[in-house]
């Protein structure tokens, strides 16, 4: 059990609470998506939270917390969806929210605190330069810099920019250590790849230098096809249009969208599959050239020349896509859960009709077009309707018998999940960096499990550095 009392007593400059409600609060995240993990982590709570203001407070609180071997969870504002910032072994979180300052923003890039939100950066880059952040997830208003960079991979802008896997997408991280003495890492380079996408295993992150793009006033389109195969093959000829600046792309089936899109409704006949894209204003002509190319494609929503006014109370279409086309879901059917699916390039539309050919409405298809690996392809975050764990696990194996891999949001480990490949180089840096294994520990099977067979045997988004020497 926690010894809250000598914490208190090492650390009087900083805020602990151990109020169980509030602690409760703070030891959570979105794990709920997933019924599989809310029945497993339902009941999981810390003993106290610490709340940092700034790097001095990490590295006494990591110290205190070492010397009294307490483990340490981190959290930003909790909008993870598997576990990231939940306590499996009590012990404390570390709260980073109130560090939140944007420390510098120069040409093509800008330096903050890891509790800064998202939106803020963006906010005061825009203001500042006229720029923006490459990337960010569907939760943007509420998802901090250090917890996207943590716990995430991609999202809005990856079909332009690709995911935070690619090297450029991260410049520098500040992280700490947990030794007796923590230390002050920069890490840049293929370092950054030990503690992106690490749930805070392999040190805390506390500061973060990231590219800046120009910024836009996207105007926001829905596009309705007749056929999923027609939406998809539309948002993948608009993903190869490089001469069109995009932000965003994203195909969701019907009758989907306008079963769980409310407020665009309207906009959305029941049996149109539609693509849902973010445009740049001087790129919006040439997008209406493409979409006229198309027999059936359907204007059926764009902000252009729309007002303040007729705007107001419609989400950003970005909250359409990505994670929170789930939570749309979710608040209307309960029984909605969903997958990680990478569609491999050159075969993935073929896949994507196969796929949505072989479940039907058991799965409605929600895809993300993205750039990996330079190539333009999509991301499958389909719509699943859950029944038992035994039907979503077949559902899993089906898809990697079909030949697309699942990055299975329905696990909480590292490997299980398959984002983040474990390998010697990471445990090493582990080993270096949190000696007694007291930093979110029981998320890196590999760390628990000396047998555990790390070799690559499937497809990781975040691979091992080993495998990139």
């Amino acid at each position: 059990m926690t010894d809250i009392a000598a914490l208190k007593a090492r650390l009087p400059q900083i805020r602990i609470e151990d109020h169980p409600t509030l602690v409760r609060q703070k030891s959570r995240d979105f794990f709920w998506y997933s019924p599989v993990l809310k029945r497993q982590l339902d009941h999981i709570t810390a003993d106290c939270v610490l709340f940092a203001t700034s790097m001095a407070d990490v590295v006494a609180a990591l110290a205190a917390c070492y010397a009294l071997d307490i483990p340490v969870t981190p959290r930003g504002t909790g909008t993870g969806n598997y576990g990231q910032a939940m306590p499996l072994s009590r012990g404390a979180v570390l709260d980073l929210s109130l560090m939140n300052k944007v420390l510098e923003i120069a040409p093509g890039r800008l330096v903050a605190e890891a509790g800064a939100v998202i939106c803020d950066i963006d906010k005061q880059a825009i203001a500042h330069s006229g720029q923006e952040l490459r990337l960010h997830p569907s939760t943007a208003k509420t998802a901090t810099l250090g917890g996207f960079i943590a716990g995430g991979s991609g999202g809005v802008g990856s079909i332009s920019w690709g995911g935070l896997r690619d090297l450029g997408n991260i410049t520098r991280l500040k992280v700490v250590t947990m030794e007796a003495t923590p230390r002050i890492l920069d890490l840049r380079g293929e370092d950054l790849h030990k503690v992106s996408h690490a749930y805070g295993t392999n040190g805390i992150i506390v500061e973060a230098e990231m590219p800046l793009a120009p910024a836009y006033g996207w105007v926001e389109v829905i596009i309705g096809f007749e056929t999923l195969g027609a939406a998809a093959s539309f948002a993948n000829e608009t993903g190869e249009a490089d001469g069109i600046l995009k932000k965003q792309l994203a195909v969701v089936a019907a009758p989907a969208a306008h079963d769980y899109f409310n407020r665009h409704r309207a906009w959305l006949p029941r049996e149109s599959h539609i693509v849902c894209a973010m445009i740049a204003p001087h790129n919006y002509d040439a997008f209406l050239a493409l979409t006229r190319r198309r027999r059936g494609a359907e204007l059926l929503f764009s902000t252009a020349g729309m007002s303040a006014a007729e705007r107001k109370g419609l989400p950003d279409i970005y909250e359409l896509g990505w994670n929170h086309t789930t939570l749309r879901a979710l608040k209307i059917d309960p029984t909605i859960t969903y997958l990680q699916v990478l569609y491999p390039f050159p075969n993935q539309l073929d896949l994507v009709e196969k796929i949505h050919a072989r479940f039907g409405d058991e799965l409605p298809a929600h895809l993300e077009f993205v750039r990996f690996d330079g190539k333009v392809t999509c991301f499958g975050l389909p719509l699943v309707r859950f029944t038992t764990e035994e039907r979503l696990d077949q559902i899993v194996r089906i898809h990697e018998e079909m030949g697309a891999p699942v990055f299975n949001p329905h696990r909480y480990t590292l490997e299980e999940g398959g984002m983040k490949q474990t390998d010697a180089q990471q445990l090493a840096f582990k080993r270096e960096a949190d000696p007694k294994g007291l930093l979110n520990p029981g998320k890196m099977i590999a760390w628990d499990d000396p047998n555990y067979d790390y070799s690559p045997s499937r497809t990781y988004l975040f691979p091992g550095l080993q495998a990139v020497e």
